[in-house]
């Protein structure tokens, strides 16, 4: 078995301070149970004060999380109110009241919250009109309606509503709360959450808080190769994504004096790469199988940041249509991605993955080569904006070469080597976006620095 671990931290580019547009966020490196309840320590009126990081109740009977900064000095406060509509277009939002029965404790009644005036900054899980969530500054009172007071709003950042906080947490994402989208068919999804829930066929199976993607695809086969080598990609992808938010805003001005979001997990996966792939032609052939997004709402303290978490599943083959492959080999490890920000320094990336592969069988025929990955592109991103995105390949080659020679008795005799390789490529990058922490405007997408690793499996000579 091979293990490779590898760090890369790549410095920040410059950037200029320019108006932050903006909507969402994420959780960090404390653990932090789904579902557990997001407190606060205990702190002077003009102190910074350390917030818990905690996923938000998933229960559909739990009221819209609302979080709400008045204008001044204001603290962040869990609010009674909440945004009933909201127009992108106009950036018009109706905000009322929530339900009493939502919003007391037992044997209390809920406190009158202050009607909504000008320079307040509303913090929202998803609502009507906001999917991905709303993270927004009001400009101007419209007046009453039947269904509560308007506004306009504008955009607005983190740093105007966590003020001087500081929050640092890792979040798991609730695997039941994602979406799939099979892309091609012979797709399977399962999950495993906790206290008995699972889903699909190999969810019993799972460790929990894992999901998995079974798949099996036919790859274009080379039309000189026979019936037997039909070529196909087969086998699993099984991972447990965290988000990972921090924010320290004690710096005292404009920017907070660090910050970071990224997503990182356990990986692992066990596959097959059969058959005579035909030649490519351009860039390698990928085939996409699956399509995954959730925007789980974290809690830092009483406010609600939405994370958006896409990932694209897929297989990519590129092959000169000559060597037959029959490759299995189980991958596992890890992958942490992300963007980390402190003061004076800008924005850097952040790139880890350590991988562990064990071939389970391998043979190569015949004289070529072929490469094959089972990869997933991510993005991570607060309400709705993508901060961070990565590409994560682990990837099988297998190569051959031959030589005949004859001579005058008539005797023949060809000879070869082949070998096979596993390796893996991480890319990335950071996206201006990730301004939203209140943070000076990336000026141009940074790079998280490509890494690629290759070693060799397993390796044969043939003689005939």
């Amino acid at each position: 078995m091979r293990t490779f671990t590898t760090r890369l931290l790549v410095p920040g580019l410059a950037t200029v301070a320019l108006a932050a547009t903006g909507c969402s966020s994420s959780g960090h490196t404390g653990a932090a149970q789904p579902g557990s309840a997001a407190t606060t320590a205990p702190a002077a009126a003009d102190e910074a004060r350390q917030l818990d990081v905690a996923a938000a109740p998933q229960e559909a009977s739990a009221p819209t999380a609302v979080a709400r900064t008045g204008t001044g000095k204001g603290r962040p406060e869990k609010s009674s109110l909440k945004v009933a509509s909201y127009d992108k277009n106009s950036r018009r939002a109706v905000i009322s009241t929530a339900s009493p029965r939502h919003t007391a404790t037992p044997g209390h009644s809920p406190a009158p919250d202050k009607p909504v005036a000008v320079g307040d900054v509303i913090a929202s899980a998803p609502a009507p009109g906001a999917p991905n969530g709303l993270l927004a500054k009001v400009t101007e009172v419209v007046g009453k309606t039947d269904r509560g007071t308007e506004v306009k709003t504008a955009s607005t950042t983190l740093a105007s509503v966590l003020k001087d906080d500081k929050a640092d947490g890792k979040v798991p994402v609730d695997p039941s709360t994602v979406k799939v989208e099979p892309l091609m068919k012979g797709v399977t999804f399962s999950w495993a959450k906790g206290k008995g829930l699972t889903f699909g066929p190999k969810g019993a199976k799972l460790p929990l808080g894992n999901l998995r993607l079974d798949v099996n695809a036919a790859v274009d086969t080379a039309k000189d190769a026979p019936a037997s080598a039909g070529a196909s990609v087969s086998g699993f992808v099984q991972l447990a994504p965290e988000v990972e938010f921090a924010y320290d805003g004690s710096s005292g001005g404009l920017a907070p004096r660090s910050a970071f979001l990224g997503m990182s997990g356990d990986w692992s996966s066990q596959w097959a790469l059969k058959g005579r792939a035909a030649a490519s032609t351009g860039a390698p052939k990928r085939i996409p199988f699956a399509k995954l997004h959730s925007a789980p709402v974290i809690q830092v303290g009483p406010v609600p940041v939405v994370v958006n978490l896409d990932l694209t599943c897929y297989v990519q083959v590129e092959a000169d249509g000559r060597v037959t492959l029959d490759v299995q080999q189980d991958v596992k490890g890890d992958f942490r991605v992300g963007g980390s920000y402190a003061a004076g320094k800008g924005w850097t990336p952040v790139s880890t993955s350590a991988v562990h592969s064990t071939p389970v069988t391998a043979t190569v025929t015949a004289a070529g080569r072929v490469k094959g990955a089972l990869g997933a592109e991510a993005s991570v991103g607060l309400y709705g904006a993508v901060g961070v995105s990565a590409d994560f390949a682990p990837s099988l080659r297998g190569e051959a070469d031959a030589k005949a020679t004859a001579s005058s008795d008539g005797k023949a005799s060809v000879s070869g080597a082949w070998a096979v390789y596993g390796g893996f490529d991480l890319s990335g990058q950071l996206h201006f976006q990730l301004s939203l922490f209140g943070t000076p405007v990336i000026e141009r997408r940074i790079p998280l620095g490509a890494l690629h690793r290759e070693w060799p499996l397993a390796s044969g000579h043939a003689t005939r």
